[in-house]
């Protein structure tokens, strides 16, 4: 069965960089896309960077120029590279795989990240 686990989170200071991972196990799909996406207590989760099939990546507004996702395809994982965080930056972060055709979306279990001083 396909798992998702993300890693990396934490606390970081105001302008400090974390680099979460996604390890992808189980899964046999050749076309895919991947994302990460963030949510906050109350609200809904909102999508963050995707990485599609063809090695596109599109980012939210709120973080072009500060995120990067990238991809290792040997260790099957997927990082998102978080620079000059801010507090609204501190969110659970979720990966996600999405097959196609599509079936339905794989997700990890999430990682907590803090933004404060």
């Amino acid at each position: 069965q396909v798992q998702l686990v993300e890693s990396g989170g934490g606390l970081v200071q105001p302008g400090g960089s974390l680099r979460l991972s996604c390890a992808v196990s189980g899964s046999s799909f050749s076309i895919y896309t991947m994302a990460w996406y963030r949510q906050v207590p109350g609200k809904q989760r909102d999508v963050v960077a995707t990485m599609t099939a063809t090695g596109n990546t599109v980012y939210a507004d709120s973080v072009k120029g500060r995120f990067a996702l990238s991809g290792d395809n040997a260790k099957s994982t997927v990082y998102l590279q978080m620079n000059s965080l801010q507090p609204e930056d501190t969110a659970v972060y979720y990966c996600k795989l999405s097959p196609w055709p599509f079936t339905r979306d794989y997700w990890g279990q999430g990682t907590q990240v803090t933004v404060s001083s």
